[in-house]
């Protein structure tokens, strides 16, 4: 329609009594007078009204271009359409097979599918993780570095998959290879942590020391090694092997001279052996050590003061208290207390260390003593607190890990959560706040 209308007002001419400017156009072509600019305005005409024409026509014909490459695509490629069809056809898996076998691996690309890779085992779709990092695996074109990473990768999907031997089995390859040695090496001591196997975790640890920076380290190897020593330490004493476990045991001193655990099972065996003197002075050595792992050592040491036959043992637990207070040891030192200079001593030294110390622990205790024994000095309502302190300490942990937090009723010598050791120990009471500070924090 746009042509037909310019073709027509090409032919007509222009219409008079629309432009005023065409009287004087006739007028000058009439008379004969000389209008050079007419042919150049004509020729500017044409070209405007044939651009658009021009446009149309190479857009037609980049339109017939594409149509043809993308006819010669499809018959290249027609599994293109299959793998379509399953994802309209809710499929993925068959989907994602499909497009994994088109996609072309190259250096451009192959930090693309690994990234989609450990995506997928982040989200738990540990099966589409093994086929992108198997894919990868099985290319020839991938330089060592990138194959490290790909067989790094799978490693991981099947670890998170319990394929332990088949994540060994690559570990170790890459070990042989020297490639991604440390992850490696970290991924075959997770391997064996879940195992319990701590001679392979010892030494692979052991060959984690010579290629880790001390500097820069989350947490120094020499920890771990010294634990592994121990866990081979107790095994020995389960066995009644004393031997090993003490050459454990000083190679866990040697390793790391503040491992307290390796001290600590030392005074085990010591008391296992009958040795109750022995065992008291490495107690004694661990409560200036690791106070924090006090409630740990407490029963070992108050054992000890039983073997030996010793009856006031309160002055003793009170210079311990005194350097270190804690609550388990407050719980003895009052029971202690009580003992050997009656309730009412005991109900002193509770309220003086709750001047200082909040600590619902504590608080039960008193409550107790003063409902059981001095019933003169309970006031209403005191059955009703304790029952309601006893049901949120039943509640609350004893233990916290320090680099994730994880909370626990029991020490563990590892983390459950993030796999540290030595990380967890015992929680300890909040001093008591001055009360602006504690009106501050009520504003606040």
């Amino acid at each position: 329609m746009g042509r037909a209308m310019v073709g027509g007002n090409a032919a007509t001419g222009p219409n008079p009594r629309a432009d005023p400017r065409a009287d004087n156009q006739r007028d000058d072509s009439a008379s004969g007078a000389p209008a050079p600019a007419a042919g150049f305005i004509s020729m500017l005409t044409w070209l405007f009204l044939l651009l658009p024409v021009a446009a149309a026509s190479g857009w037609l014909l980049a339109r017939r271009g594409e149509r043809q490459r993308g006819e010669t695509t499809c018959n290249a490629d027609p599994a293109f359409f299959r793998g379509l069809n399953y994802l309209l056809n809710e499929q993925p898996d068959k989907a994602i097979d499909v497009f994994l076998k088109l996609a072309a691996v190259d250096n451009d690309t192959v930090e693309t599918h690994l990234a989609l890779g450990v995506l997928f085992r982040r989200r738990g779709e540990v099966d589409r993780a093994i086929r992108i990092h198997q894919n990868l695996v099985a290319r020839t074109s991938l330089s060592s570095g990138q194959r490290g990473f790909a067989l790094y990768e799978l490693g991981r999907d099947y670890m998170l998959a319990g394929l332990f031997d088949r994540a060994e089995s690559l570990f170790t390859e890459l070990l042989e290879n020297r490639l991604q040695q440390k992850r490696a090496l970290r991924g075959l001591i997770e391997i064996y942590q879940a195992e319990k196997d701590w001679s392979r975790c010892l030494e692979m640890a052991e060959k984690l020391k010579l290629l880790t920076d001390h500097a820069r380290a989350d947490q120094p190897i020499a920890t771990e090694i010294a634990h592994y020593h121990c866990e081979l330490a107790e095994d020995c004493l389960r066995r009644d092997d004393t031997a090993p476990a003490r050459s454990h045991l000083l190679a866990a001193q040697s390793v790391d001279p503040d491992c307290i655990r390796s001290t600590m099972v030392q005074a085990q065996m010591e008391m296992a052996g009958g040795d109750a003197e022995s065992a008291l002075v490495l107690y004694r050595h661990l409560a200036r050590r690791g106070p924090r792992y006090l409630p740990a050592m407490l029963p070992g040491l108050l054992e000890c003061y039983r073997r030996l036959g010793r009856q006031q043992v309160a002055a003793e637990l009170g210079e311990l208290f005194r350097a270190h207070p804690s609550p388990p040891l407050m719980l003895e030192l009052s029971a202690a207390i009580e003992r050997e200079q009656g309730a009412p001593a005991a109900l002193d030294f509770l309220d003086d260390y709750l001047r200082e110390h909040a600590d619902l622990v504590g608080v039960e205790r008193l409550l107790d003593l003063r409902l059981r024994t001095a019933p003169e000095r309970a006031r209403t309502g005191d059955g009703t607190l304790l029952a309601v302190i006893r049901h949120v300490l039943a509640l609350q942990p004893a233990y916290q890990c320090e680099h994730c937090g994880f909370e626990a009723r029991a020490l563990h010598w590892q983390c459950p959560s993030c796999k540290y050791w030595g990380s967890i120990k015992a929680v300890e009471p909040d001093p008591i706040a001055d009360p602006a500070v504690l009106k501050q924090r009520r504003i606040a």
